[in-house]
């Protein structure tokens, strides 16, 4: 029998179709981060996973803040940041590093160092420059040049030191090299680049065109005496150098994402120009309170003796147990060797360390293009003492 529609019928309807897309990061997927911190959710872990304090940052920090949201300073500020706080970066980098940045034309304010990396990229990077990064890196510096259409040329440090080697360096410039992008104090190994390092870096930059985005998020998180090597401290570099930092990393606020760029003029003019459409500005108060707190240095003054004893605490915690400890000069991060520990590989330990003794850590092959498995993993010891002591026992069953 046949069937006919009434006209009160709705006929039926085809399902929405969402189009289909060519992903942007086809690589990109669930990071090796939120895998562990869900696992050490899961597990009631330590998690020394991640690298963020668990502890409060300073009252007055919190009080400054405070005080400019309730006079009001809620509004949009300069798309660059506010005058007050570029000037106070712009007077920590000349006491500290002896080179001069003008505020208003040579320091940016940013939505935190990775707001501030991608932006650089995107301002110099055109498709088919090549980018040299060198691993293990922080994980963001690859997708951003993917992002901006750059090849990404990888130069491995020196297995084991994580030092630099300048001849593999010098050998991967082209003519095509558009940036080199460099991060000491390192994550994750820990390693500070030398006087030296950074005199052979200019010299190797010398003659060509290549720009220098210097990662100096943990600048103020180095130890035994030495003396953090900002590319503001060589004229060479810094006449070609974004430098990043983060107020976040600095003053124990990680989840304020506030950072800042500070590059020439001509640089600095071209950063702009992304800066103000993929983020405008950062937010007020936040900035004003930042700029009342720095009129103090003691507090990024005193942070490498603050960092260093949460160091030495955990170092000598895990001299009880069989990993084998490697250098850490700077960051707060703990790199140790587990091969005499283990025969499982890097991530497979970590989800096994996390399971099974209950601290997190982060493999280091999850900072290589590669996976390049050393038997190395990382732990993060900005956490408060009693978090430390906690990990410690548990560890001191290894």
């Amino acid at each position: 029998m046949q069937m006919t529609m009434n006209s009160n019928q709705t006929p039926p309807q085809t399902p929405p179709h969402t189009p289909t897309l060519q992903s942007r990061l086809p690589n990109v997927g669930t990071t090796i981060f939120t895998v562990m911190s869900t696992l050490a959710a899961e597990k009631n872990a330590v998690n020394l996973g991640q690298g963020f304090p668990d502890f409060n940052c300073d009252p007055k920090l919190v009080h400054d803040v405070t005080g400019a949201m309730t006079r009001g300073l809620n509004q949009y500020p300069p798309m660059t940041g506010v005058s007050e706080l570029r000037e106070a970066v712009a007077i920590k980098i000349k006491a500290m590093y002896a080179y001069e940045y003008r505020a208003a034309g040579e320091i940016t304010i940013t939505a935190g160092a990775t707001q501030a990396i991608i932006t650089a990229i995107l301002a110099v990077v055109h498709p088919g420059d090549e980018v040299i990064v060198l691993e293990p890196c922080y994980d963001s510096y690859v997708p951003n040049i993917e992002l901006a259409g750059g090849v990404v040329v990888r130069v491995p440090l020196t297995p084991g030191t994580f030092r630099p080697d300048f001849g593999k360096i010098a050998a991967a410039i082209t003519l095509k090299t558009r940036a080199i992008i460099v991060n000491s104090p390192h994550n994750p190994s820990g390693t500070v680049w030398t006087r030296d390092d950074m005199l052979a870096l200019q010299d190797i930059l010398a003659p060509t065109n290549i720009l220098l985005i210097s990662d100096e998020v943990y600048e103020h998180m180095v130890f035994d005496g030495q003396q953090h090597q900002s590319a503001a401290r060589f004229p060479g570099l810094a006449a070609r150098a974004f430098i990043v930092s983060s107020f976040g990393k600095t003053y124990h606020v990680t989840g304020w994402k506030v950072g800042y760029v500070a590059a020439p003029a001509a640089l600095t003019a071209e950063f702009r120009k992304v800066h103000q459409f993929n983020v405008f500005t950062v937010n007020t108060p936040v900035q004003y309170g930042l700029a009342a707190y720095m009129a103090d240095a003691k507090p990024y003054l005193e942070l490498p003796a603050f960092y260093q004893r949460k160091r030495d605490l955990f170092r000598n915690g895990l001299k009880r147990t069989r990993f084998k400890l490697l250098p850490s000069e700077g960051t707060y991060f703990q790199c140790v060797d587990i091969s005499s520990v283990s025969e499982l590989g890097e991530a497979d330990f970590c989800k096994w360390l996390t399971t099974h003794i209950g601290v997190a850590a982060i493999p280091l092959s999850a900072f290589y293009g590669d996976g390049f498995d050393q038997r190395v993993v990382r732990f993060c010891f900005a956490k408060k003492d009693e978090t430390l002591n906690s990990a410690l026992d548990r560890l001191a069953r290894l």
